[in-house]
């Protein structure tokens, strides 16, 4: 559900949300804001246009007295709305070698002053505000999917280049695994109430529940060693089969990034090769292998329903959320958001009476709604102001370069 926010608040907000992103590319070169790394990422510059696309697209191209900044860009930067129009092919963005990123600076300054015209002069309609306000979570979601893809791209040089730098930590042992246990009944999830939301998230509707466990905090490195030593990844009866191919097709043996250095485990991360910590929840971890870890560790992973329930009934507790001079989780502690996203057992499938938003925009979550999972939380790169307990993220079972990792539940 959208809830215009008041005009100066919505200025405010835009205004933040506008500036943060250029701080994450503050420091980056155009050479590292083109290529792209894989195809599920983009580049940096990509991200940068293509927010700002948004806010033209959906805000500003109806409007008499707008003047488009460049034709071409609404093929470039338009990434999955077919109502829109044709646009270049996903796989292919780091090719896109012009414009450059003094253009795309120029684009966005060239929308931001459109933008803060029309809201200045108080002439948007509700609607209108309703879409600038999605505009801002979905640039926010964008500027935690530019640290992914910046992370996946640092991680393919030799060198290990740093993108934020930060002192080394010392390693210590986590804290004892306790469980916390949730009565069974009805109860109600989703989104209600004021302020903003994806439309995924609701309607708020009734789930009946039976009695469960759920772990304080997420799995650790720590424990996840111990998965490892004990062979998890050549022990077939712990996967799921399309988890198993994948192992033996992608030659899996540790979570996406680790590899051994001097005889001890190291993981890529924003400020370069560091010593994998025990204490730090486990991370960058597909679906399959938080299932496998659950089954090896003799227990399950929650519903999406059992996560919210819980975050809902045993208090709302924050871990890390973006710190420009981290962008790094911190220790596994007693916190259901923040730090790193948890997997859920749950399919991303729509909640009883939803319905897809009429025009380009209804495409923005519900024709996904197919062959993906369910993560709950937040990570260490979620901007702060995005994170709620009804988030509904997803990525495929086979995904590895969000920061996702993984919280036990038992019945």
């Amino acid at each position: 559900m959208l809830v215009a926010a008041p005009t100066q608040q919505l200025i405010d907000r835009l205004a933040a949300v506008r500036t943060l992103t250029e701080q994450l590319a503050a420091t980056l070169s155009a050479e590292d804001q083109t290529p792209q790394s894989m195809p599920d990422a983009s580049p940096v510059k990509w991200h940068r246009a293509h927010t700002t696309w948004f806010f033209e697209e959906f805000v500003l191209r109806q409007r008499r007295d707008y003047t488009e900044f460049d034709p071409t860009y609404r093929y470039l930067f338009n990434s999955y709305y077919e109502a829109v129009g044709p646009r270049h092919p996903r796989p292919r963005r780091g090719l896109v070698t012009r414009p450059g990123i003094r253009d795309i600076a120029r684009y966005r300054e060239h929308v931001d002053d459109a933008l803060s015209r029309v809201l200045d002069s108080g002439g948007l309609e509700e609607a209108e505000r309703d879409l600038v306000e999605l505009g801002c979570h979905h640039e926010q979601q964008h500027q935690e999917l530019l640290l992914m893809d910046v992370k996946h791209l640092f991680s393919t040089n030799a060198f290990a280049p740093v993108y934020v730098g930060r002192p080394e930590e010392p390693d210590v042992a986590p804290d004892p695994l306790t469980w916390r246990s949730v009565e069974g009944g009805i109860y109600a999830v989703g989104h209600h109430g004021p302020g903003f939301a994806f439309d995924n998230e609701g309607p708020r509707h009734r789930v009946l529940l039976d009695g469960f466990a759920i772990a304080d905090r997420p799995a650790t490195n720590a424990e996840y060693l111990e998965f490892m030593a004990d062979g998890g990844y050549r022990r077939p009866e712990l996967w799921l089969s399309d988890g198993w191919a994948r192992v033996q097709s992608d030659g899996w043996d540790a979570p996406e990034y680790w590899q051994v250095e001097d005889g001890q485990w190291t993981t890529f991360t924003l400020s370069g090769r560091r010593a994998v910590r025990r204490a730090e929840p486990v991370v960058h971890i597909s679906f399959y292998e938080a299932d496998a870890f659950a089954r090896w560790a003799g227990h399950r992973l929650p519903t999406e329903q059992e996560w919210e329930v819980a975050a809902t009934t045993l208090a709302e507790r924050r871990g890390g959320l973006l710190e420009l001079a981290r962008a790094h989780p911190g220790l596994a502690g007693p916190a259901m958001l923040g730090d790193v996203w948890q997997w859920t057992a749950s399919a991303y499938l729509p909640y009883p009476g939803f319905r897809t938003a009429t025009g380009a925009v209804g495409e923005y979550n519900g024709k996904f709604m197919c062959d993906q999972h369910v993560l709950r939380g937040a990570s260490a790169v979620t901007p702060a102001g995005h994170e709620r307990l009804t988030y509904r993220n997803f990525f495929p079972a086979h995904a590895r370069w969000a920061f996702s990792g993984l919280r036990l539940a038992r019945s």
